[in-house]
């Protein structure tokens, strides 16, 4: 089997996983909810921190719930959240979504949440998706789009931004607007029952755009995309900066708003 050959863009910084944990199922798998009843056994792949995967394992129970992710370090952060909500029906194991360590029909529902636009292979990851989703079962994929984000007021230096997070998660590997090609790589991936939808975020409120462009200039100097985007020569440190600066002072504008828009798709087994 193919192994991963991307390298996660984000890291797991403190801002990044800022990011993560405000993630519930309501807000990044509303599309999913209505698939959902008590007893179901559910593939989280890419848990993260494990919010999402909390929220669907309270939703399924008594089925199970696995979520997998490519570090103890942040399953560790997950099965932390699982005991915080007093959930014995959820687990966490390692595991590359190219090459799952799982028996074929496996679960009821496969589930990744901005996954498949950091892997080396998407349509491969949908394959083994497929692999261990039981026949009738859903295999459902939500990533966002990167090109088709938008804010205003203008500011160059968010378009700085967009222009260098797209050149550095390329270069990593993977495929920054992935929202927009979900539905052709599950196609490829052999699956012929497709429900393709897309949904937003939007961060306008003063208490959210200040977070979002907080995490965001954080991010921009502290994280692992940091360490990259200066390693391979795609930025500098004082234009890092800039960036970081630009997106503090877009954010205490009482006009400003941003959108961030994914596709998604539900896959019938």
């Amino acid at each position: 089997m193919p192994k991963e050959t991307a390298v996660y863009t984000h890291g797991h910084h403190e801002s990044v996983l800022r990011s993560h944990r405000w993630r519930t199922a309501a807000n990044s798998a509303a599309y999913l909810i209505d698939e959902l009843r008590p007893g179901l056994a559910v593939l989280d792949v890419g848990c993260g921190p494990g919010t999402i995967t909390a929220d669907l394992a309270a939703l399924v129970a008594p089925g199970r719930v696995t979520g997998v992710d490519t570090t103890d370090e942040i399953l560790s952060q997950a099965a932390a959240v699982a005991a915080e909500r007093s959930l014995e029906n959820v687990e966490f194991t390692t595991a590359d979504v190219h090459a799952l360590d799982f028996p074929d029909d496996s679960f009821d529902v496969v589930h990744a949440h901005q996954v498949l636009q950091h892997v080396g292979d998407p349509v491969q990851a949908l394959r083994e998706m497929r692999r261990v989703c039981r026949p009738g079962g859903i295999v459902a994929a939500r990533d966002s789009d990167f090109a088709a984000m938008t804010w205003y007021p203008e500011a160059p230096g968010l378009d700085d931004w967009l222009d260098l997070y797209r050149r550095v998660a390329r270069a990593n590997g993977g495929e920054p607007d992935a929202g927009r090609r979900l539905l052709s790589w599950a196609r490829r991936a052999g699956f012929t029952d497709i429900t393709p939808t897309a949904a937003n975020w939007c961060f306008a409120t003063p208490e959210s755009r200040v977070w979002w462009s907080g995490l965001w200039a954080d991010r921009t100097v502290g994280s692992v995309y940091a360490k990259i985007a200066v390693e391979g020569g795609r930025a500098s440190t004082e234009e890092l900066a800039e960036i970081a600066a630009a997106w503090r002072e877009w954010g205490t504008r009482d006009d400003a708003w941003f959108m961030v828009p994914h596709g998604e798709v539900l896959c019938r087994a």
